[in-house]
């Protein structure tokens, strides 16, 4: 099979993908066609747009939205796609957070965060010595939690206004007659496949006797009628009857602890975002089990007094003001987040300007601080991951970032059903102390316990510019969500920067510990050695999420780009 790649650039810059002798057969009005698609990385549309991490999931929310649709149904499409064109991380194995904004000002928060099997337990990766097994955590068939992605979608549907058959259809068309994969799939494919072969105990459409190449067309039957069980039976087509059972036979072969109860009882839950201003404008964003949201709350909250925009772009005042307070941020991470349901987190206290004043005494613009000497703030009250962003021709706007965690997740394919299970237990934490593959510690507010959602850094976040949908904006990254959703937001709002500089500039991220600050290579390298002569420990890392970003024009046009660092599209009208 032959492929062009042609670059043009018209409106949007583009990246065409074509392959000879094939018809238009998946999507909405059947526009869509699997073999012949274009990355395009950024555009403006005058009514809706969608940004994601592949160009056909987001042509299908386009067309979806073309066809009557609003941004939750291209939200329920777009994810559904992703779970057949990005296997790597959009995926019904998963789970993950919707934020949505509706034209009469309400909010909507779903939570469809993976959560512990019944089975589970505090210590259950912790060796005869104690000490923490990391790669049980992490890969393999214990790795995984009961999946919340098909009850996000079912409780979006509450939103939505086209029928969940014709949502799901798309992605039935993509699994059963396949779509062309990209180079980074290709390599992507051949790099995972040892692992693929390990920790799946049936056969997987994505190994195959020969190498991967770009072109090469990508069939999926297994998932195909495992979708089709969910458009028939919904949600009880996963979480019951063949879909369930198939699910608990993997894990069964492999020492998994996923029971058919756990299945049937997981549910959806609704959580209200957190919602603070930050120099006239309105933030909303995602509440515990995510981490996300409170955190950007104190990152714009402790840097909101100094006079940032004065300080100029990635300039050495306004990088170390930026990464004093990340450091301080994750150290509360680290000792007060957790599942609400299980843990009292006091968010009103660590989002106060009095505590966050407190936070940010000891902070020295000369020099760095040392992680060892910033704990976690008294409190005194009782990677791989994916993102959409979509706005509609009303103006409804949702965020959603939805994970499997690690890339391919456990790297466990359900025999006979075709999708790849998550390893989010490794997002708890395994033993207090202990960094998960993010590096990221915990405590005991997000130890491992039956039924608990393990702590999540998802951050899909909404910005309103006076009381007027103005930005949707989310990324995948592990740890690093949070502060690259701060940063492109501080690009916009202190740096008037547009959409696509906004999240395309080299980012830069801190977590407390590890006691270091990753770089993006293409990070100014003057600002880099003055910030190692103040003693910061600095490492390049090759690229920092995947960003999506909607901004409306004061023209009421919808300013749509996709990260550079993937095949992120985006798509509209």
């Amino acid at each position: 099979m032959k492929m062009k790649l042609l670059f043009f650039f018209v409106l949007a810059q583009t990246i065409q993908f074509q392959l000879v002798a094939q018809t238009s057969i998946v999507g909405a009005g059947k526009k869509v066609d699997p073999y012949s698609y274009e990355i395009t990385k950024n555009a403006i549309y005058n009514r809706a747009a969608v940004s994601s991490a592949h160009p056909l999931a987001s042509k299908i929310g386009a067309a979806i939205m073309e066809q009557g649709g609003n941004a939750f149904d291209a939200a329920i499409a777009t994810q559904l796609a992703l779970a057949v064109v990005y296997p790597g991380a959009g995926n019904i194995g998963g789970g993950g957070f919707l934020i949505g904004h509706q034209p009469n000002g309400s909010l909507i928060g779903i939570d469809f965060r993976e959560a512990a099997p019944n089975l589970a337990n505090r210590d259950m990766y912790l060796d005869q010595n104690g000490n923490a097994d990391m790669t049980r955590s992490q890969s393999g068939h214990l790795a995984s939690g009961i999946p919340g992605t098909i009850a996000g979608l079912f409780a979006t549907m509450a939103y939505a206004k086209l029928p969940f058959s014709q949502l799901i259809q798309p992605a039935i068309d993509l699994a059963e007659k396949g779509f062309v994969i990209t180079e980074k799939q290709a390599s992507s494919f051949n790099g995972t496949r040892n692992e693929f072969l390990k920790n799946s105990s049936q056969p997987t459409a994505f190994v195959k006797e020969s190498k991967w190449k770009v072109g090469d067309t990508l069939i999926q039957k297994a998932l195909a009628a495992t979708l089709k069980r969910i458009q028939t039976n919904g949600a009880k087509g996963f979480y019951e009857g063949e879909t369930a059972q198939l699910i608990v036979a993997e894990m069964q072969r492999g020492n998994g602890i996923i029971s058919l109860e756990d299945l049937k009882k997981y549910s959806a839950k609704t959580r209200e975002p957190i919602s603070f201003n930050y120099r006239g404008y309105q933030i909303l964003s995602f509440a515990p089990p995510s981490s996300g949201g409170i955190i950007i709350n104190q990152l714009f909250k402790m840097i909101e007094k100094y006079p940032v925009a004065s300080y100029g772009f990635q300039t050495v005042k306004s990088v170390q003001l930026m990464i004093e307070a990340q450091r301080r941020a994750f150290a509360d991470r680290a000792a007060h987040m957790g599942d609400p349901d299980f843990w009292k987190v006091p968010v009103k206290t660590l989002t106060s300007d009095a505590y966050l004043a407190k936070r940010m005494q000891d902070y020295n613009p000369e020099k760095a601080s040392v992680s060892e000497n910033i704990n976690a703030g008294v409190i005194h009250e009782s990677n791989e991951t994916t993102h959409i962003s979509i706005i509609d021709a009303e103006g409804n706007m949702a965020s959603i970032t939805t994970t499997l965690n690690g890339g391919y997740g456990s790297k466990v394919v359900v025999g006979g059903a075709g999708f790849l299970l998550n390893n989010e237990m490794d997002d708890f934490s395994v033993k207090p102390g202990t960094p998960n593959m993010f590096g990221a510690i915990g405590g005991e507010a997000n130890a491992i316990a039956p039924g608990k959602r393990m702590l999540s850094s998802m951050t899909p976040t909404l910005v309103l510019k006076n009381k007027k949908p103005y930005v949707v904006i989310g990324t995948p990254g592990g740890t690093t969500i949070p502060t690259a959703v701060f940063e492109a937001l501080v690009n916009i709002i202190d740096f008037n920067m547009n959409a696509s500089d906004a999240i395309n500039k080299p980012k830069f991220h801190h977590q407390w510990l590890p006691d270091e600050v990753l770089v993006e290579k293409d990070f100014d390298a003057t600002v880099v050695k003055k910030l190692q002569a103040m003693g910061y420990n600095i490492k390049e890392v090759g690229g920092i999420g995947r960003t999506e970003i909607i901004r409306l024009l004061s023209n009421g046009k919808r300013e749509t780009a996709a990260d550079k660092r993937g095949d992120d599209s985006v798509a509209g009208f």
